[in-house]
């Protein structure tokens, strides 16, 4: 976590609330200006989770954007206007539009996801679900770890066959780069599946699954989470009316009709900006309050 990462330090029920909205929302919501301050509030919360390293992932979806963008009309005609022919089919602008709604939802999602896996850890999953759901909250956290572990073992293993001089990558040979890489996987597996056999008798030992399971809560809700909880919930809301009034609405095949973003359809769009860029905001103000405490120093 970072110093001013101050949105991580509230309570994980906080936590699992927002991203459970945020993520949903970005999914429902096909109007482009809901679908903008969605990719900007989660590219800021980004940022203020992970600092200037956060600039590579932000920058790497613009060529993801662009090519789902472009590929779109090529499978769906459907539109009024015809910007142009290819291989005999209709290229249209409403397609091109619905494209770029699709991207931006897409990659909202994954910008979300990338934030929710940063804050919520396996501790917080396991402190929400660990007593309703014991075997299921195990199963996931175990699963959510392999990843990063199995990516720390290859490294651990390549390194050490670097170290005895059986590393392929000072050699151009395919063949010698394919037995380099089939060798680390073989020993990746036997690792696998000895950590497999050690855990399975380690939990039998300590007694897994013959009582309910307890666990301990580092965490506690205080008054400034209810605060947080509180807030949350009635820009939620907000949200909800401006949805439910038509203010969110967007069709882009065959014809372009969106919802006007003017007069009272603003506060919507308003409640729903701030609803996303609560832990942007937070840790700014955390990070701005740490930076003048240290200089009175």
């Amino acid at each position: 976590m970072r110093q001013n990462d101050r949105f991580s330090a509230a309570h994980p029920a906080v936590a699992f609330v927002f991203f459970a909205a945020v993520i949903v929302l970005a999914v429902i919501f096909q109007h482009p200006a809901y679908l903008a301050a969605s990719v900007l509030g989660a590219a800021a919360c980004l940022l203020s989770l992970r600092g200037r390293t956060a600039w590579r992932t932000i920058l790497g979806m613009v060529p993801l954007f662009l090519v789902l963008s472009l590929l779109n009309p090529l499978f769906n005609t459907r539109g009024e206007r015809v910007l142009l022919t290819v291989l005999g089919r209709p290229y249209t602008l409403e397609a091109l539009y619905y494209g770029m709604a699709i991207a931006g939802m897409l990659i909202a999602v994954l910008l979300w996801f990338l934030c929710y896996s940063q804050v919520m850890t396996s501790d917080k999953f396991t402190c929400l679900f660990g007593n309703l759901i014991p075997a299921l909250s195990l199963l996931l956290v175990m699963v959510l770890r392999l990843i990063p572990a199995y990516q720390r073992k290859t490294a651990q293993i390549s390194g050490a066959r670097r170290c005895i001089g059986k590393s392929p990558a000072g050699t151009s040979r395919l063949r010698d780069k394919v037995m380099g890489g089939m060798t680390i996987l073989s020993a990746l597996t036997t690792w696998a599946l000895e950590g497999s056999i050690v855990t399975a008798d380690a939990m039998r030992c300590r007694g897994y699954g013959t009582a309910r399971r307890s666990s301990f809560q580092i965490y506690r809700f205080t008054a400034a989470d209810g605060l947080l909880l509180a807030g949350m919930l009635a820009l939620m809301a907000a949200t909800t009316i401006a949805a439910s009034l038509g203010w969110t609405a967007a069709s882009y095949t065959p014809e372009l009709v969106l919802a006007p973003v003017a007069g009272p359809s603003i506060a919507g769009l308003a409640a729903y900006a701030a609803l996303l860029l609560i832990p942007a905001l937070m840790n700014l103000w955390e990070a701005l309050k740490w930076h003048s405490l240290r200089s009175k120093i």
